[in-house]
This record gives C-alpha cells, structure tokens and sequence, in this order.
C-alpha cells in the first residue's frame, strides 16, 4: 500500500501543490481581511490539495496514450506502466471523496458550487482535443481555487462585494494560460502531427511567447486592480514591482530558438511568483490593519 501511494503522489506530482497553493491563500486572507479561522485554514489547504490531486490524476489517466506516443512524455510513470490505471483511478476516488468532504466541511455555498469546479478539474484535460483556448482553460481551471478559497470564507460570490474574487480569477487565469502557452511550445510538432490544438502549434512558436506576453500583461492588469478595489497598502505595489520583474525574466530564459531554460521558468519563477503575491498581500493586510488602529 505504502508504495502505492508513493507511486501515486510520484504520478501527479504532488509536491507541485506548494506551486498553487499561496494563490487560495490570497483569496482566503482578502476575503477575510486577514487571518481566517484555523478550521477555515485547515480545511481549503485539504480542498486544494485534494482538488489539484484529482485534477493532476485526471489529466495523467485522459492523456497517457497520448503521453506514450510523446517522446518527452512517455517516461511519466503512468504512460510507461510503472503506475498502473487502478493506482491512478483509486487515487482519484480517495482524492474526490476528501474534497466532497472538505467543501462540506466549508459550508452550504462551497457545496453547491462543487459540481461546476468538478466540471473544470476533470474535464480540462480534454480541451487540448477541440479548442486551442486549452491554454486559458487551464489558467481558469487553476483560477478557481482562489475564488473557491474566498466563497469559503465570506459564503458569497455573486455580490459587488465579491469583485475581489474575480479579479484574482482573470488574473490567475492569464497568468497560468501565459506561461502554458511558453510550456507547449517544446511540443508543438507533435501537437500538429496528432492534431491536438494548441497556440504554438496552430500559430507558431513566435506567435505563442507573443501571446504570452499579452497573458501576462492583462494578468498584472487584474492584479492592479485587484490592489485599487482593496486598497492594499505599499507592500502589496512592492510586491507587484517584483512580479513584474520575475515575468520579465521568464520571458527572457525561453526564445523561439532555445527551451533548455523551460523548466527552470515554469517551476522555479512562477513558485517564486506564487509566493511573492501571498507574502505582499498579508503584508499589506497586516500594515493596512495597523494604519486603522
């Protein structure tokens, strides 16, 4: 069983949840001004990981004959069978049960809305198969733990109130599909030669790392004004100054030409990117909280 599991988190990767997580934080502190509740905390941390476990299994079981026949894919341990479908179907139920559990545990509102985010973790795997706006459906996939994150806290979304939790929804959604659009482009003759659509391959390598920087300039768009609705104080413009400057770099490690730095400016900088938002925006909470006082 214990390697089962260690085959499994091996499978999708589980360390790579760090990679999204301080993003749900951000939604959790806005929406509740600071710190939530300890249950508050402990439970989203269970809901995203359990959800990014899910979506990552899903992925990996859709997309393992495709993985086989890709040569830089076909060493994932679910494509070369040294993870075998029942370890990943098995691993997928414990997963959907927890977050069943932990949207329950959040409250009526994340409940109800559980059935449209199970919608977009299972299903986005599959829009690489019909629409090459693959790339933004993954941002908007990964857009949601923020908003599910803010739901859990305030019980709302739908009102003015709310505005916040969209804002950090384009954002991240332009941020992911951005530097998606950089990550598909190591596969973009083998996404034509097996018509699977996708940016690079339908419009070329220069045209995707073009369209990645709009992604992302809209995305910093969002984040600027997510800073204007909430009158976060200085430390979250630092913070913005600094994200601006991680992008810059991303785009200069990956031209049309050369992808040997792609790894390091898909985990590395956007990790760094992650966490420098989290931390700006607490700062900016903790300030703004002793400017009030």
């Amino acid at each position: 069983m214990l390697k089962g599991i260690r085959d499994f988190l091996e499978l999708i990767k589980f360390e790579h949840t760090l990679f999204a997580l301080p993003f749900a934080y951000v939604g959790m502190i806005l929406a509740a001004g600071g710190w939530p509740t300890w249950q508050q905390a402990l439970w989203i941390t269970v809901a995203m990981a359990s959800a990014r476990t899910l979506a990552m299994a899903a992925n990996r079981l859709a997309d393992r004959v495709i993985d086989a026949r890709n040569p830089r894919t076909a060493g994932r341990p679910l494509a070369s069978g040294r993870v075998s479908p029942d370890t990943a179907w098995v691993g997928s139920v414990v997963a959907l049960a927890i977050l069943v559990l932990a949207a329950w545990q959040l409250g009526p509102l994340p409940l109800k809305l559980l059935p449209g985010a199970l919608l977009f973790l299972i299903g986005y795997p599959f829009a690489k198969r019909f629409t090459w706006l693959s790339h933004h459906v993954l941002g908007f996939t990964d857009g949601l733990a923020p908003v599910g994150a803010w739901v859990a806290v305030r019980g709302s979304l739908f009102t003015l109130v709310d505005l916040p939790a969209w804002l950090l929804l384009g954002a991240v959604t332009f941020w992911i599909g951005g530097f998606d659009l950089i990550y598909a482009c190591q596969d973009a003759d083998f996404d034509r030669d097996n018509d699977l659509h996708a940016i690079p391959a339908r419009f070329g390598i220069p045209t995707a790392l073009r369209l990645s920087t709009i992604s992302h300039s809209v995305a910093m768009g969002f984040l600027i004004a997510l800073g204007i609705v909430q009158s976060l104080a200085w430390p979250y413009a630092l913070g913005l100054l600094a994200v601006v400057g991680l992008l810059l770099t991303e785009h200069r490690l990956v031209t049309p030409d050369d992808f040997s730095k792609l790894n390091v400016a898909f985990f590395n900088v956007n990790s760094v990117i992650s966490i420098t938002l989290f931390v700006s925006v607490a700062a900016a909470l903790t300030i703004g909280a002793w400017q009030r006082r």
